[in-house]
């Protein structure tokens, strides 16, 4: 038997979330609990598929007005996280049929998610085109904006001066909010990185809305990281492929300067 199960303060006081659920000591997973906490009072929904009492799957979506991701989306909902434990089951369609719901009673245009192929950070594009989503734009780095409107109302968009947000960081920094509980693993792994190298890293911690439509380098808003005016990722890498990244950049610079 399926069941959802939408979470409040109680239950996530009770149960937690579904994210990094099995480090439920760790930094990222407490990170994550406090934001939803907070979340919860601009209307942030988070719901999780049982079968059998047995967790199988989630959703998180809000408004665009309070959302985690850089896109102008006005009176529409945005999915930020969708995850299945086993796929073909029809436990992603399920969730996604939650959301069309809340956002027709809720008076919305539609409901738009941010995808990409190159990480499993965001959700699968596949599931939301078999779902009728359309892809409506696309951002540097194969960031795909896909929505699913109930009627005639604008076109979601993405901000288009991506490069002049990533060429403002010269010093290795970090960009950050703690929507994903994964953010703090991220964080340490350059952190760790960047000190075998000797680079000071700078971190920006994102509060507002406000902040994120204007400062995050890329249209995923949660995590970015950005050295000497290049994007060198918006998800996790290993210690080992960040130090990687890092000496390529400072060895292209290094060449760089000598021809100049």
């Amino acid at each position: 038997m399926l069941e959802i199960i939408e979470l409040n303060h109680e239950i996530l006081q009770g149960t937690g979330s579904y994210c990094l659920r099995s480090k439920p000591k760790s930094q990222g997973y407490i990170n994550k609990n406090k934001w939803l906490n907070d979340q919860f009072e601009e209307g942030l929904k988070y719901v999780k598929l049982l079968e059998n009492g047995k967790q199988v799957g989630f959703i998180e979506y809000t408004a665009s007005e309070s959302s985690s991701r850089v896109v102008y989306a006005e009176n529409y909902l945005v999915i930020h996280c969708l995850w299945v434990s086993v796929t073909g089951k029809g436990y992603g369609t399920k969730l996604i049929d939650k959301c069309l719901e809340d956002a027709r009673n809720m008076g919305k245009h539609g409901v738009v998610v941010l995808t990409n192929s190159e990480t499993s950070w965001t959700p699968s594009k596949e599931i939301f085109l078999k779902n009728n989503f359309l892809m409506i734009d696309q951002a540097p780095y194969n960031f795909e904006l896909l929505v699913h409107k109930f009627h005639e109302a604008p076109d979601p968009y993405f901000p288009t001066d991506w490069d002049e947000r990533v060429e403002r960081f010269e010093q290795l920094t970090i960009i950050r909010s703690f929507q994903c509980p994964y953010v703090d693993i991220a964080t340490s792994n350059f952190l760790e990185a960047a000190s075998q190298l000797g680079i000071q890293a700078n971190i920006i911690e994102i509060n507002n809305r406000d902040e994120l439509m204007r400062l995050s380098p890329t249209p995923y808003g949660i995590f970015s990281a950005v050295f000497k005016g290049e994007l060198i990722t918006f998800h996790r890498l290993t210690v080992h492929s960040v130090r990687k990244k890092l000496k390529l950049l400072i060895d292209k610079h290094l060449v760089s300067n000598q021809r100049g």
